[in-house]
């Protein structure tokens, strides 16, 4: 049997330590399951994409609006939920 040593982030350690638990696995197992399947289907076995709402760009747009309700220039205002 091999052994794999890798770093990752605390935080990223954490999340899926909690998640395999959910779920009833380990994290050996989980980690195992992951690389038969990427073995067998020669494939990350999930869509691998970038989320629009991470990027540079919306993250400091986001951070000038929470900037501007907290000095005041902005005010939240409630609306009516849209149903389509």
């Amino acid at each position: 049997m091999a052994q794999i040593s890798l770093r990752i982030d605390d935080n990223v350690k954490k999340e899926a330590e909690q998640a395999c638990a959910d779920i009833g696995l380990s994290m050996s197992t989980a980690i195992n399951i992951y690389l038969k399947k990427l073995g067998r289907e020669k494939r990350i076995p999930f869509e691998v994409s970038v989320d629009p709402f991470y990027s540079d760009e919306n993250m400091a747009h986001l951070r000038k609006v929470i900037a501007d309700v907290e000095s005041g220039k902005a005010k939240l205002t409630e609306h009516e939920l849209i149903e389509d």
